[in-house]
């Protein structure tokens, strides 16, 4: 069975500085920055999907991501990750073709850190992600066997690291 990857990105700092609602709001002049490091951390993967919330500051996330490096060609924007608990999270991950090795889940909190430390078997990583997964938080985790098979504690979690611009 291959080994796949789960990348989790929180969205980089927005912006409270507008008067759209909550959904629309964009990424802050810091958030912008962040991202690109993001993306230039996400340069070192070979991404099969991207699977992002539909929020503006989560789009912009994605494109700024991309100035830093990050590459896909397939990127699904989902209404639904705005709203979603964990396990709604990894039904949509259970969803995936099993020759997409490689996801990228673009979220919001504290969902993304839900899911994390639920997937993830205990380590010290994991317990960083549990007490703080800031904006432009990323986490790589690792699983060997099929995305529908995915569940708690299955999962390593290699890397967290918080990209800053």
């Amino acid at each position: 069975m291959a080994t796949k990857t789960l990348i989790v990105l929180r969205h980089a700092k927005s912006s409270w500085q507008t008067t759209e609602p909550d959904l629309r709001r964009p990424l802050s002049d810091r958030g912008e920055r962040d991202a690109v490091a993001a993306g230039v951390v996400l340069a070192g993967y070979d991404i099969d999907v991207v699977i992002a919330s539909s929020a503006t500051r989560v789009q912009q996330t994605w494109e700024a991501a991309q100035t830093g490096g990050a590459s896909c060609a397939d990127v699904r924007t989902s209404e639904m990750i705005y709203h979603a608990w964990a396990n709604e999270l990894l039904t949509e991950l259970h969803e995936l073709d099993e020759a997409k090795h490689t996801a990228l889940l673009i979220g919001h909190q504290p969902t993304l850190s839900d899911l994390i430390v639920s997937l993830s078997k205990p380590s010290p990583l994991t317990e960083r992600v549990a007490a703080k997964f800031p904006t432009a938080g990323l986490a790589v985790l690792t699983y060997r066997g099929a995305w529908k098979t995915l569940t708690e504690g299955k999962a390593t979690l290699k890397r967290f690291e918080i990209p800053r611009g």
